[in-house]
């Protein structure tokens, strides 16, 4: 299925879809068919332990040295009063360059009913930035909630093999809901009534001017993470989401999947953030060799982490084919 269709269904909450053996490309097709009675359990725990002796969680390291450095440089700058980022993650100023959130900046848009040149200029800075990295990359390398909610993913997943307490999980397009109630609050109200529960704006504002009674609703949100339902805020609430993840069905900066030396052991999907974009890792599920991970995908980087046989792997649309041109041509 077309790559921005199958990502937009995705995002709007829609299961991924599963091919016919007639939508499958005839080379997939052969490589299932090889891997049929020939891999067996003790092959895939082989590859699997020795990947785990040697993976050292890579790219989760890097990101989040990275959503760490990003928002200690507005504490920074803030305390030292240096004004190199001014602001907080909604709306703020690069060496007095305005950025502004592109969902913070429609709920603006949609409670005052116009438009500020400054605003004009963040948000398209900032569309432009995201466009070229990858739209819901916002959600994993930058949003401070999202780390919080990670850590607290791993106190929940604990307690769930312990028996201790049971994972519930709702119909994921009740947030493309939540998107079209908080834009309507906005217009009907005047007022930009997501941004004032939004933990990603709450985090932000607290790191920088200091903690208020609003932590105390960043609390509870990850308390009913940690012992009800695995990471709902991000997976069935946030509009962020949403909006960067539209933003991203044109982003170069992609994963990408092989099926060729796929083990179908699922490992990625059992740390995946939003396991749901990596359905096209279950044997018989892709519609070709080589397929994209769609937009709301959040590229954290831990199925590339975890994956035993290199399958999944980052790329850059254009640059990979303009390379291996290049290569081809010595």
């Amino acid at each position: 299925m077309n790559y921005l269709v199958e990502s937009l269904r995705q995002i709007m909450g829609a299961k991924p879809s599963r091919p016919t053996k007639a939508e499958q490309s005839a080379e997939v097709r052969t490589i299932y068919a090889g891997k049929r009675g020939h891999l067996t359990k003790a092959d895939v725990e082989k590859v699997r332990h020795e990947h785990i002796k040697a993976c050292c969680n890579q790219w989760q390291r890097r990101r989040w040295l990275v959503l760490i450095l990003v928002n200690l440089l507005f504490v920074v700058s803030y305390f030292f009063d240096v004004q190199l980022l001014e602001g907080a993650l909604t709306a703020s100023r690069f060496v007095g360059f305005h950025m502004a959130d592109l969902n913070a900046s429609l709920q603006v848009m949609l409670a005052y009913k116009h438009l500020v040149l400054n605003l004009i200029i963040g948000t398209v800075t900032v569309f432009i930035l995201w466009l070229l990295l990858g739209g819901r990359t916002f959600c994993s390398w930058v949003c401070p909630y999202h780390l919080l909610s990670e850590w607290a993913d791993y106190l929940h997943v604990w307690l769930v093999k312990k028996r201790l307490i049971k994972n519930h999980t709702f119909n994921r397009k009740v947030r493309g809901i939540f998107y079209v109630i908080f834009a309507l609050l906005a217009l009907l109200s005047g007022y930009t009534v997501f941004e004032t529960i939004s933990p990603t704006g709450i985090l932000s504002r607290a790191l920088i001017y200091g903690p208020g009674v609003a932590l105390i609703w960043v609390g509870l949100l990850l308390l009913f993470e940690v012992f009800y339902s695995r990471r709902a805020w991000c997976r069935y609430v946030c509009p962020i989401g949403v909006t960067y993840g539209l933003v991203g069905l044109a982003s170069p900066i992609r994963v990408k999947y092989n099926a060729v030396d796929c083990h179908h052991e699922g490992d990625c999907r059992k740390v995946c953030l939003v396991p749901h974009v990596l359905d096209l890792t279950i044997r018989g599920a892709a519609y070709d060799v080589n397929q994209d991970v769609g937009a709301d995908c959040t590229r954290c980087g831990m199925c590339v982490d975890v994956c035993p046989t290199n399958s999944l792997t980052y790329e850059i649309k254009g640059l990979s084919k303009m390379l291996s041109g290049a290569a081809e041509t010595r």
